[in-house]
């Protein structure tokens, strides 16, 4: 498994992974400008954190 992590590592770091971080970030930002998907986010939020409706995660 070291081995996925060190090439996630070095892609990250390499300019054409910094590229696809700020593209991914620029169109995660637009996404959650938009009042519905505001709101889908926040639900999912709750539901992750246990607070939502079923109290909590199940598996």
């Amino acid at each position: 498994m070291a081995g996925i992590l060190d090439k996630l590592t070095r892609f990250a770091r390499s300019p054409k992974g910094q590229r696809a971080i700020s593209t991914a970030s620029r169109k995660a930002q637009e996404y959650a400008r938009d009042p519905k998907n505001r709101s889908k986010i926040e639900g999912l939020r709750s539901r992750l954190s246990g607070r939502g409706g079923s109290g909590g995660t199940t598996r």
